[in-house]
């Protein structure tokens, strides 16, 4: 057994030290200004699994590259896991200032936009980690509640209980928010130079209007192959080629 665990802790450290010594490679070539074989090393890495700081790297590659569509789609993937990175929102800022379209999105109600960007504080893991932490804060003081005797420690306890409750439903709300975002992706990035929205899924509809590359979507319809309905942050819709995009 205990020869099975040491093998085990082996074959992990190998893994880990591969991946560290291959992303260090990556950065060394993006340090060095060999920014396609940068992109090349972090894509390979990203076939592991996703990681919000390759996908900033990636994002910084593409950027360097003249890259627009795949540096915003790459900053948009990282932001998505590591929500409330200022770097990331930072460095998509200045890439999204440089895009064709100029956004203008419909104003949303305060307490929506405040909740939003309360979410958006914190990635899942960390909004899941306060939920638990809060779940035992609950247990704590229903313990006081009812182990003590004395007036006041079981009013404390109550009242305590009741905050650490509904604060562990919120912030178990918020990771499920945050999960869902990743499970379910339904913004997209226009990676072509430019691209005809239309009236309908086919070539031949009645063109509606142009976006370009890096122009963020969301897709409304994507109940066909070819072809995705798309909303836009100022309320446009229409249909584009899926060629056209790739998803968040």
């Amino acid at each position: 057994m205990k020869q099975h665990i040491s093998i085990l802790f082996a074959l992990l450290f190998a893994v880990t030290s591969a991946f560290a010594q291959t992303k260090a490679q990556a950065d060394s070539a993006y340090i060095n200004k060999e920014y396609a074989q940068a992109i090349e090393i972090y894509e390979s890495l990203l076939q592991q699994g996703e990681s919000g700081e390759i996908y900033y790297n990636l994002g910084n590659a593409y950027f360097k590259q003249d890259e627009l569509g795949r540096a915003i789609l790459n900053y948009e993937r990282a932001l998505l896991l590591q929500p409330g990175n200022a770097d990331v929102s930072a460095n998509l800022d200045i890439a999204r200032a440089k895009t064709v379209d100029k956004i203008n999105p419909n104003p949303e109600v305060f307490f929506v936009a405040w909740t939003r960007a309360l979410i958006n504080m914190l990635p899942v893991d960390t909004w899941g980690a306060w939920g638990i932490g809060f779940f035992f804060c609950t247990l704590a003081a229903l313990a006081i509640y009812f182990f003590t005797k004395g007036v006041r420690w079981r009013k404390i306890g109550f009242f305590a209980a009741l905050i650490s409750l509904i604060l562990c439903i919120v912030t178990n709300l918020f990771a499920f928010e945050q999960k869902g975002k990743i499970d379910h992706r339904t913004d997209a990035i226009v990676l072509s130079p430019s691209v005809t929205v239309r009236s309908t899924p086919s070539d031949e509809g009645t063109s509606l209007f142009v976006i370009h590359e890096g122009r963020k979507v969301s897709i409304k319809d994507n109940s066909m192959k070819e072809w995705k309905e798309i909303t836009l942050e100022d309320g446009k819709v229409g249909w584009i080629p899926v060629s056209a995009i790739e998803i968040i």
